[in-house]
């Protein structure tokens, strides 16, 4: 009879008749909730072996776990290795043996520990190897370069920060990666024009080029202008380039469709024009710190196609402005941020020019007013991203023009303004926002954002911080209405209780939750959080006086894919300190003030806390835990920070915004 049931079992299982193809295409679904691909491959053992067979990318949390994770993902080709901060030469060893053929990409951007040999095995064992990131390896040098140059079909290189390479070691690379089309140098100080030419000379596929913070001069550029195929290039912070090295370069580079001269202190509109003079298919300009100038504006005026401007921090002029209005052209994306100089006047012209912008950021522009604001949305009806953060100036009525008039926006940063209810009630005409900063805004209250809750289902991102007008009506209503919302933050919204928490545990793609200084909200709310949101990965409790042990169980029990906790200041002791190192992805704990700590209690959790990579303590503890301890946990890759805070009262919080004021004026 069991036969017989089984046999009966198996005629009916139709998934029995989908070919691995079919699989695999019902799996490619499944990529935006990684606990749908582990249900999924539970189901059943053809069903675990698809699963296998079917992914892809891979980002383990610690190098131990690495031949298991390997030998049950045999097709992985990208390999995410920069949370694994312990990983040394046997374990690159093990996946250029275990990879093999699969491995395209691997990221090591913050992996420490190996050296030449390791990439070695790498670079002749993974013959289809075209993308390596050795980004913050600062202890690299020139040998574990010409172990990277023998990846002969290496076409994307990061060196960020790789202090110690010299021109000898990109000398071996420029030899033996010929198929580079991308490569970072940026802060490899130990590179000079030598290197930079011999770059420029044999890999003549290069199409983006990062140059920036490096000592070189004029004598390198002639090579890396005539590369044939180059569209992008950085020379942020390059001081030893000026006019004079660029006024020869008169004829520029063709292909050229991004440039970024930020922070070049000697570079003026002289130079920007004989570098621009032949790149005529320049789409994004970057000059961040550079005045603009009538004379700046000017030079890149020519750029017939040019999309994207950034200018953040330059100080600005209305001449400047509104000769960039003036360009026959129409930008796409326009960055004034922290722009001294902007006024109503300037930006007023340039908005009513450019009226396919589609982002706009005018971030810390405190002298235009509600003129700006009605040019802007009455010009620029397509754009889809606002940055307005503290424009302070701009009056409470002028925030209604933005929902009557840019309903396409899906990212809307108003933080530390005057925005009211009515404001709010306007801009949840944006069916289509999926970020919405409100920090900082005094005026508004639950009523306001009902209206966001009601009409804006998509929202993913919402940032309430000190907003003290927000209750748990507010929060309920973005709960129902807003069932995709990944992030929030309501630290400082002091009269968030429970409820609160409860309704949010029902958005189960909550991955970041911030409520600092909410005194209200206790253990039973965040208890339901941990049950309800398996993908919180953020978590910021600090002067949470009511949350304690009881809740971190609940953490330790749910939320095993929680990598950073702020603890300061709540009520957790040595037992809910101890629960939360049963957690193997957290790397990250911020432990000040908590009175229920004792040294031993500590030294139990941080060493069973084995992926922990940064721990923020009070200075106190230093001359208490042992100094094994320290050692210990330092040759495992972390980082101890210390702080010597006392506590601080609460500010309310209108005086907390006119000290905020006060800073960044």
């Amino acid at each position: 009879m069991k036969i017989q049931k089984t046999s009966q079992t198996n005629a009916n299982n139709f998934f029995d008749l989908l070919s691995e193809e079919i699989i695999f295409t019902i799996l490619d679904f499944t990529n935006t909730n990684p606990f749908d691909r582990k249900s999924f491959s539970l189901v059943c053992k053809s069903f675990y072996i698809a699963e296998s067979k079917h992914r892809k990318n891979l980002k383990p949390l610690r190098q131990e776990h690495l031949p298991r994770i390997l030998n049950r993902y045999p097709n992985v080709s990208h390999l995410d290795l920069s949370l694994c901060l312990r990983l040394n030469n046997s374990s690159l060893t093990v996946i250029s043996n275990i990879c093999k053929d699969s491995l395209n990409s691997i990221d090591l951007s913050r992996s420490r520990s190996f050296s030449y040999n390791g990439l070695m095995s790498l670079a002749l064992n993974c013959k289809n190897l075209v993308s390596i990131d050795l980004s913050n390896a600062t202890e690299l040098r020139d040998a574990a370069a010409a172990a990277v140059a023998e990846a002969k079909n290496l076409e994307r290189l990061w060196l960020v920060r790789c202090k110690l390479i010299t021109d000898t070691g990109i000398g071996c690379i420029a030899v033996g990666c010929k198929k580079l089309r991308l490569i970072s140098l940026k802060w490899c100080i130990g590179v000079s024009d030598l290197g930079v030419g011999l770059i420029a000379v044999k890999c003549k596929e290069i199409r983006s080029l990062d140059l920036s913070y490096l000592q070189i001069t004029n004598k390198c550029l002639p090579a890396i202008l005539k590369l044939q195929y180059l569209e992008s290039i950085a020379l942020e912070g390059c001081f030893g380039i000026d006019d004079d090295s660029l006024a020869a370069l008169k004829h520029g580079c063709k292909s050229l469709k991004a440039l970024n001269m930020s922070s070049c202190q000697n570079i003026s509109h002289v130079g920007l024009s004989s570098l621009t003079g032949g790149a005529g298919g320049l789409r994004q300009a970057f000059a961040y710190g550079s005045p603009v100038t009538l004379a700046l504006a000017n030079s890149l005026r020519s750029l017939a196609i040019l999309q994207s401007v950034k200018l953040d921090g330059c100080p600005v002029t209305s001449a400047g402005l509104k000769a960039i209005g003036n360009w026959c052209i129409s930008l796409g994306e326009l960055s004034l941020s922290k722009c001294l100089g902007v006024t109503d006047e300037g930006l007023s012209s340039l908005v009513t020019k450019h009226k396919d912008l589609k982002k706009l950021d005018i971030t810390c522009c405190r002298k235009i007013t509600d003129v700006s604001i009605a040019y802007i949305t009455s010009s620029c009806t397509n754009l889809t991203s606002l940055r307005m953060e503290s424009c302070t100036l701009v009056p409470s009525e002028a925030f209604v023009f933005i929902g009557q008039q840019c309903q396409f926006l899906e990212e809307l940063d108003l933080t530390d303004n005057e925005i009211d209810d009515k404001g709010l009630k306007s801009i949840s005409k944006c069916s289509k926002l999926s970020s919405l900063k409100i920090g900082i805004c005094l005026n508004i209250s639950d009523k306001g954002l009902s209206h966001i809750g009601m009409k804006c289902s998509k929202l993913a991102e919402l940032d309430l911080y000190r907003s003290a007008g927000i209750t748990d009506l507010g929060t309920l209503a973005i709960c129902q209405g807003c069932s995709g919302l990944e992030m929030i933050n309501m630290s400082y919204c002091i009269d968030v209780t429970d409820s609160s928490l409860l309704a949010l545990s029902k958005c189960s793609r909550l991955n970041t939750f911030e409520s600092r200084g909410c005194p209200l909200i206790t253990s039973l709310g965040l208890a339901a959080i941990a049950a309800g949101c398996k993908q919180l990965n953020k978590l910021d409790i600090k002067k949470c006086h009511n949350i304690g042990d009881a809740a971190m169980l609940q953490l330790a029990h749910f939320s095993q894919n929680l990598r950073q906790i702020t603890l300061s200041y709540s009520s957790v002791t040595d037992v809910g300190l101890l629960a939360l190192a049963s957690i193997s992805c957290l790397q990250s704990m911020t432990v000040l003030h908590l009175k229920g700590l004792t040294p031993s209690g500590l030294s139990a959790a941080l060493l069973a806390c084995g992926g922990l990579t940064k721990v923020k303590l009070h200075v106190s503890f230093k001359s208490l835990l042992p100094q094994p301890l320290f050692e210990h946990l330092e040759a495992r890759c972390c980082v101890f920070e210390w702080r010597d805070k006392e506590f601080q009262a609460e500010l309310d919080p209108k005086c907390y915004k006119l000290q905020w004021e006060d800073m960044a004026q």
